[in-house]
């Protein structure tokens, strides 16, 4: 078995952002590619969860077992076709992470038994940005068969490791990392935000 895989999960509906976020432009390329490499600066087996119609040109698609499940049925299907024991899975609508948190992170869930590796900021879970083992599946497997869609609803009955804000804010991390795209008011400000830490390199 491998040791690490990466997946990035960009089937998402993008309601209320009104035009698929997978396909925005950020940096130069589109939301999915800089997904795409920030996975492949940690391990180069990366693949995406999706439609296979709108994502195979850029790479290995895996489509959801339990379809229109949420995020839970994306790491469902990460987890059952991966063949690594630890699973990185990301969302494609996270362009602030950065690549050394994800080393961070990967770093800290090779270093304990938890079956979820996952950051909490300001008492919320990040499963979007998270390592799974691949037993994971077997979880959520069971939670969508009878139509348990929540992540970390699942997270009390195993065993995790919380990096929380003070713990990866020590390490040298920001919170706003984690910020997401939902609509276009989030776009436009993650897009300045950039733009000024750009300045600031």
């Amino acid at each position: 078995m491998k040791a690490l895989g990466a997946f990035v999960l960009a089937g998402g509906k993008s309601t209320r952002m009104g035009t698929d976020k997978a396909f925005l432009e950020f940096s130069g390329r589109s939301l999915l590619k800089y997904a795409l490499e920030l996975a492949q600066s940690v391990t180069g087996d990366v693949r995406i969860v999706g439609d296979p119609a709108k994502f195979s040109e850029f790479g290995t698609v895996l489509q959801d077992v339990y379809p229109d499940r949420g995020p839970l049925g994306g790491i469902h299907a990460a987890l059952a076709g991966s063949d690594a024991g630890l699973n990185l899975v990301m969302g494609v609508d996270l362009p602030l992470l950065e690549a050394r948190f994800l080393r961070h992170l990967i770093d800290i869930a090779e270093n304990c038994e938890a079956l979820v590796t996952v950051p909490q900021v300001n008492g919320y879970y990040e499963p979007l940005c998270a390592v799974y083992r691949k037993q994971f599946a077997v979880v959520a497997d069971a939670a969508l068969a009878v139509n348990r869609n929540k992540v970390d609803a699942l997270f009390s009955g195993i065993p995790i490791r919380e990096v929380s804000n003070d713990e990866f804010g020590a390490a040298g991390f920001s919170s706003a990392m984690f910020r997401n795209v939902n609509t276009p008011e989030d776009w436009k400000e993650i897009q300045e935000e950039f733009a000024k830490r750009a300045a600031h390199l």
